[in-house]
């Protein structure tokens, strides 16, 4: 310990101070240089992100204490790798994130009382628009949607009445079905009062119109003739083939389908009479009955004069008639049918199905192809045709062929086993050990050009004492010029001056050295006459060292 002491002294502060200062500097580059290495890497958490739900995460992270960047002025939030799939499951467990937008919460902070109704309608408006597109959202495939609606107001003592429309614009992963944009313009259309669904136009984020909003789509279907068609040819292939496959085999059957539409609208209106479904509507009957007399004797006054009875003779009946009159009104069936026929009506379908044979081995174990039967072929065609809705009167046709398919030789690439296996590193693990050994590199850089070079500095004239034998300098041998490094000269007169030195520390250890040897000497000479006393006080020192 007296000899570390005494080291640290003759080290003088200037030394002990830059000694310091270059631990100092060692233990913070290790330090960063190890936190940096042994950082969490950092993954993007959600890109894109509105500021209110950018606000909404961070501080769902930071309740749950955990470690996130920001970058893009914070559209981008970055976590841990290994906590990505957990907090994204959290936060949308959550309703996180909502996508922007502004609801019905725009009425909860805002001023009722000094809002213009002008005020109250612009904001009722956009609430609507942002419940809307929230909505849309939650669709399957829809990443982002933004809706505009236009609901104009009808002017005073106006009889004609403007219809209100929307547009939607969708950020969509991968397409769309026709079934899904027409959900989509129904949707719109019934949280709208007086919207149609022909009056809601549909576009993606390439500029695709997927739904003409024109009124030329009556039906609002949202899809085209030819999209139709085809939606309805590939369903039918797809029923086709799935069902041909659970027989034949996934792979080996081909199928080509092709429908006929007629989309032109119909409206027919038939009158039909059924002369034998009479029914009685009126019936009218009507009976007439008359008589005349003939009187005997002659006509004079007197017959004629009332009480003129008595002489006059019995008269006889002359003439008797009847008549009966009955008329009756029938009314004839009669069928009034109107038929309103709309368009995309199959006119016709034909099927085309193309099945493998069979493969099997022979004695040999070679592959031996085998054609199918025909009433196998037979029961596969009354499996289309029950597939496809057949209708032999509107000339539907189904043909099922076996042939042989086409060889195709695939390559098959050996996939790497034991170590390479295990030495398939991903592109963040290409990166990672980049990084690591950037850092790495850099270590040495600093520790062979800055470090090793102020060690030397500082150890050097230490070292050149210990191997000349001398004691530290001193004041009085401080002589040295300031413009030698490391205590090596580097001129002639510089050499001098350090040789010079150098003799003098030579001649004061060796003055030093006589006077140590004289004064051992005379402690020898004082043992040799006084051994008792030179023995108590050598006992006396190793009681005091004890």
């Amino acid at each position: 310990m007296q000899g570390l002491v005494t080291f640290v002294k003759t080290l003088g502060p200037a030394r002990i101070a830059a000694m310091g200062a270059v631990t100092a500097a060692l233990i913070g580059f290790f330090a960063f240089v190890i936190l940096r290495v042994t950082a969490p890497q950092m993954v993007p958490l959600f890109t894109d992100l509105t500021l209110e739900d950018s606000a909404a995460i961070i501080k769902d992270l930071e309740r749950q204490s955990i470690v996130y960047e920001l970058k893009n002025e914070g559209a981008i939030i970055l976590v841990p790798k290994e906590k990505v799939g957990r907090l994204r499951m959290k936060l949308a467990e959550g309703g996180l994130p909502k996508g922007g937008g502004i609801g019905y919460e725009i009425f909860d902070k805002s001023d009722s009382l000094g809002t213009t109704s002008f005020v109250q309608n612009i904001n009722h408006l956009r609430a609507l628009e942002g419940e809307l597109a929230r909505t849309i959202r939650s669709i399957d495939r829809v990443q982002g949607a933004r809706v505009h609606l236009v609901i104009p107001e009808r002017p005073l003592f106006s009889r004609d009445k403007l219809e209100p429309s929307a547009s939607i614009a969708l950020k969509v992963r991968g397409q769309l079905e026709s079934q899904q944009v027409r959900a989509i313009r129904h949707l719109v259309a019934s949280a709208v009062n007086g919207l149609k669904p022909e009056r809601v136009s549909v576009v993606d984020e390439t500029g695709r119109l997927l739904a003409d909003g024109a009124a030329n789509d009556p039906y609002g279907t949202g899809a085209s003739g030819d999209e139709r068609k085809l939606a309805y040819e590939r369903h039918l292939r797809d029923q086709v083939e799935s069902i041909i496959s659970s027989v034949v085999g996934p792979g080996r059957a081909r199928v080509q389908l092709t429908a006929e539409f007629d989309f032109n609208r119909v409206t027919q209106t038939q009158d039909r009479f059924d002369p034998e479904g009479r029914v009685l509507r009126s019936s009218q009957t009507r009976e007439e009955q008359s008589s005349t007399t003939e009187q005997q004797g002659q006509v004079s006054v007197s017959t004629e004069l009332p009480n003129a009875q008595q002489g006059q003779q019995a008269a006889s009946p002359r003439d008797q008639s009847k008549k009966t009159e009955e008329i009756n009104n029938y009314e004839i069936t009669r069928i009034t049918e109107t038929k309103v026929i709309e368009g995309g009506r199959v006119n016709r379908v034909s099927v085309a199905v193309l099945v493998d044979g069979i493969y099997g081995r022979n004695d040999k174990g070679e592959l031996v192809y085998q054609e199918r039967s025909k009433d196998e072929l037979d029961r596969i065609a009354m499996l289309v045709r029950s597939a496809i809705g057949f209708d032999q009167r509107r000339g539907d046709q189904v043909e099922v062929v076996n042939l042989r398919f086409a060889e195709t030789q695939s390559i098959n690439l050996p996939e790497p086993t034991g170590l390479m296996g295990m030495l398939q590193f991903t592109k963040e693990d290409v990166m990672r050990a980049i990084e690591l050994g950037v850092m790495l590199l850099l270590g040495l850089v600093v520790l062979i050009f800055v470090i090793r070079p102020l060690v030397r500095r500082i150890i050097t004239p230490e070292s050149i004492a210990a191997l000349t034998g001398a004691p530290m300098p001193t004041p009085a041998l401080a002589g040295v010029p300031a413009g030698i490094p490391d205590g090596i000269p580097q001129s002639e007169e510089e050499a001098k001056a350090v040789s010079s030195q150098t003799s003098k520390m030579i001649e004061f250890a060796q003055v030093q050295g006589s006077v140590h040897a004289q004064s051992i000497q005379k402690v020898g000479e004082l043992a040799e006459r006084n051994p008792q006393e030179t023995v108590q006080i050598l006992r006396q020192w190793l009681h005091e060292t004890n």
